[in-house]
């Protein structure tokens, strides 16, 4: 039989139940910490154990910088082949990226060095984005020449101009910084999976239309004798905006005493004759070009309309074969020789034509 005088009077036995009862969700608390930081410590080992071993089979696909592999391997590409005091710029989208031989103009124009940073699909507020990046990376650049079509001013309201921070892809493309970390600021595990199922193809050319290989300049030949659909359909509204960023481009190329090129790319006959019969679109697309360059000065080539190439030259509504692509580089080559050697004038536009 227990009696009351077998307890203290200071109620000593009832504080140490108490202590008991209390120090049990602590040690559920400890114990729940130090499963979630061995987790996230193996969760971290696993990754990294990814990562290697993706990159030592060439499937490591570049750090998510856009979220967009073709404008991240372009990344990649100028962090590993920086392109020496360029003097000629060439942006836009995957037109300007595919649609020159820069081989061929360092050929046919011995003063030029040329530099390929057009990124795929871009509009053209992220295209001028990307343009003014380059340029203050690069002052040696004298001239820029923009290749455009229709779609590239069709939609700059949906987008934003920031086509990456430049405050992260500066040191890893011109200081040398490790690219691990970046994963990890970029963590996207449902895009590495996707990008690392076809990257190694794609570096390899054996994704026949979405290949990411570069030359030396930076340009993206697409290589194939087959053609496929027109692909792209009727074009958005032309975006006063788009206009915008290229006068604000035209602006400050004028300032610092730089040359602008705009190329209107040849188009399909075949999607003209289906989503613009009375060239009205196109007549707009073309007075637009024009008026935004007046403002500043600038050439314009509308090549679409003064350069003629048949129709198999084509792979799709605004694509060329590269076998298209090195005949329309030579044409260029004598615009840009054109606009160089012309006689000076005032600000205003001056409207290259093939000769």
């Amino acid at each position: 039989m227990v009696h009351a005088a077998d307890f203290p009077k200071d109620g000593s036995a009832t504080d140490n139940r108490k202590d008991t009862t209390a120090s049990a969700p602590g040690k559920v608390r400890s114990r729940y910490l130090i499963s979630f930081f061995a987790g996230l410590t193996g969760a971290l080992m696993l990754f990294c154990a990814t990562l290697f071993g993706l990159d030592r089979t060439g499937n490591l696909p570049p750090p998510a910088f856009s979220n967009n592999l073709c404008v991240d391997e372009k990344l990649n590409f100028l962090r590993d082949n920086p392109i020496q005091s360029p003097n000629l710029l060439v942006i836009g989208s995957s037109v300007a990226w595919r649609h020159v031989d820069s081989q061929i103009l360092a050929s046919a124009l011995p003063e030029i060095r040329p530099m390929n940073g057009a990124f795929c699909g871009l509009f053209a507020n992220q295209s001028t984005y990307v343009g003014h990046w380059l340029l203050d990376r690069a002052p040696s650049i004298r001239s820029v020449v923009m290749i455009a079509d229709p779609q590239d001013f069709a939609g700059c309201w949906r987008v934003p101009a920031a086509v990456f921070n430049r405050e992260h892809v500066d040191p890893y493309v011109y200081e040398g910084d490790a690219r691990w970390g970046y994963y990890m600021r970029y963590f996207s595990p449902k895009s590495l999976a996707r990008n690392a199922l076809t990257v190694k193809a794609q570096r390899a050319g054996q994704i026949e239309w979405d290949p990411l290989v570069f030359n030396r300049y930076g340009d993206g030949p697409l290589i194939t004798n087959n053609t496929r659909k027109l692909l792209y359909g009727r074009p958005d509204p032309l975006d006063r905006s788009c206009f915008a960023a290229l006068r604000d481009m035209g602006a400050r190329l004028a300032q610092e005493g730089r040359q602008l090129m705009v190329v209107s790319t040849p188009l399909h006959p075949d999607w003209k004759e289906k989503y613009d019969p009375d060239g009205t679109f196109m007549a707009d697309f073309d007075k637009r070009i024009a008026d935004a360059l007046n403002v500043h000065g600038g050439t314009y080539w509308n090549a679409d309309k003064d350069w003629h190439t048949p129709t198999h030259s084509f792979v799709d509504a605004v694509h060329m074969r590269w076998s298209a692509v090195q005949d329309f580089t030579v044409a260029l080559a004598e615009q840009i020789s054109n606009a160089a050697t012309g006689p000076t004038k005032p600000p205003g536009l001056e409207t290259a034509a093939l000769r």
